[in-house]
């Protein structure tokens, strides 16, 4: 079974598990204010789900669901770069 962070009741992090401390302070605050700001432009916004998984480089798919899914990806070498540009994605689409 893949590893699961829940944060609050609407958002999910998959694969985080082996991402140190230091790096998930930054993480959980990015996500939360990405949901904010999602749930802010549609009020629709039921959940928010971010799956990590790395082999050479990050690769970032985060999926909100409300009305209907909208999804971002990224991939790049650096894994904060790699979250910001797919949580953009996904505010782009709203």
């Amino acid at each position: 079974m893949e590893d699961v962070i829940k944060l609050g009741g609407s958002i999910e992090l998959v694969g985080f598990k082996g991402v140190d401390m230091a790096q998930m302070v930054v993480v959980r605050k990015m996500v939360g204010n990405y949901a904010k700001t999602m749930s802010e432009k549609n009020t629709g916004f039921s959940k928010l789900m971010v799956s990590l998984s790395k082999e050479t480089d990050y690769k970032i798919t985060a999926e909100m669901t409300a009305d209907k899914a909208y999804v971002g990806e990224d991939t790049g070498t650096n894994l904060f770069v790699a979250f910001d540009s797919a949580l953009k994605k996904v505010i782009e689409q709203l």
